[in-house]
């Protein structure tokens, strides 16, 4: 499971010119679902970005997380973030996971991000064509992948 994080001042999805969801200062999380992805890479993607320190404190240093400073969340499923481009110049798709397999890890995506932050969270559409807007805030820009916990 791969994961571009943002913080932001503000974030919508629209659909058809409507918005969807929206947040004020908090998280807009885009993540893509693999097939071999699983509750696992769920928590512990989770746990690691509700309890990021990437908010500002009073000495303007990144020592925050968006559960500290009661921040909002906008999650977005994103399955162009497994793009292979190695051949040639049309990305494939092939190692994101198929709607039937990437729609319930979504859900449980969402309902535990809600555990972990302790509150409701704003989603995208699953599958929808979205617009997505926001005002990244520095910019600070995270990928986080579950399978390289490495980094």
């Amino acid at each position: 499971m791969r994961t571009i994080i943002q913080r932001v001042k503000y974030a919508s999805v629209s659909i058809d010119g409507k918005i969807v969801a929206k947040i004020n200062t908090g998280l807009l999380i885009f993540v893509g679902i693999e097939n071999n992805d699983s509750l696992e890479d769920i928590k512990y993607l989770c746990s690691k970005i509700s309890m990021l320190r990437i908010f500002n404190d009073d000495n303007n240093a990144m020592n925050k997380s968006v559960k500290d400073i009661n921040g909002d969340i906008l999650l977005v499923s994103q399955f162009t973030l497994h793009a292979a481009t190695k051949k040639g110049n049309r990305p494939s798709f092939i190692k994101a996971a198929k709607p039937s397999v990437a729609i319930p890890l979504y859900k449980s995506f969402c309902n535990e991000m809600e555990i972990a932050m302790q509150k409701k969270i704003e989603t995208g559409v699953f599958g929808a064509d979205m617009q997505v807007e926001l005002v990244n805030d520095g910019p600070v820009t995270i990928s986080i992948d579950s399978k390289n916990k490495d980094n």
